[in-house]
C-alpha cells in the first residue's frame, strides 16, 4: 500500500513518550523527582488531530505521573504505561477501540517499538530514532523526538485527509 493511502486510513495515532513526545532525556532532581520536557507545538497538533475527530493515545514501557498530567491536559483518553510488551498492548488497544491494524499509526524511536511497527498500518520513526527503527518505519520524520516531530506527522496525516486547511482557518483569519 502506498504511503498516502496508509496516511488516509489512520484513525488512531499512538506514540511512545521518551524519545518521541520528549527528547529522550530522563531528568531527576536531588529528591528523585522526574521531569520531562514536551514541545508545545506537538500539543497543539494533538489537539487539532482530536478536533478533526481522530483518536490519539500513548503507549510506553515506562510509567510516569508526568505523562498522566500531560495526557490529561491534552484530553488524551488512551494511555497505556508500563507495557514492556508493546505488541500485546497494541492488540488490546485494537480490540478496545474496535479498530483494524491498518487504521493505526504508531510513532517510536527505539528497539522496543519494532514489534508494534509490524502490527499497525503505519509505523513512523522520529528522525533521531535508532537505525533499526528508522529502517523498519514506513515514514521517518524530519524533526527529532521532542522537537515537533508529532506536529510534523499530524500535519502530514491531516493534509492527506484534506482536513488541514479547515482546521487552521480560524488561525489564518484576521
Amino acid at each position: 500500500m502506498k504511503l498516502d493511502q496508509r496516511c488516509r486510513n489512520i484513525e488512531l495515532l499512538l506514540t511512545d513518550v521518551d524519545g518521541v513526545l520528549t527528547d529522550g532525556a530522563l531528568i531527576f532532581d536531588n529528591q528523585g523527582i522526574e521531569s520531562k520536557q514536551f514541545h508545545v507545538r506537538d500539543g497543539l497538533g494533538i489537539k487539532l488531530w482530536q478536533r478533526a475527530g481522530y483518536r490519539f493515545g500513548i503507549l510506553t514501557a515506562r510509567t510516569s505521573h508526568i505523562v498522566r498530567l500531560r495526557a490529561s491536559e491534552l484530553g488524551i483518553a488512551i494511555i497505556r504505561q508500563g507495557f514492556e510488551d508493546k505488541a500485546r498492548a497494541i492488540d488490546d488497544i485494537l480490540t478496545d477501540q474496535q479498530l483494524q491494524a491498518d487504521q493505526v499509526c504508531y510513532v517510536g524511536d527505539d528497539l522496543p517499538d519494532l514489534p508494534v511497527f509490524r502490527r499497525v498500518g503505519l509505523g513512523v520513526a522520529v528522525s533521531d530514532a535508532v537505525a533499526e527503527v528508522r529502517s523498519a518505519a514506513q515514514l521517518v520524520t524530519e524533526l527529532p523526538g521532542g522537537k515537533g516531530a508529532i506536529r510534523e506527522l499530524i500535519e502530514r496525516l491531516l493534509k492527506s485527509k484534506n482536513r488541514w486547511s479547515d482546521l487552521i482557518r480560524k488561525y489564518m483569519e484576521h
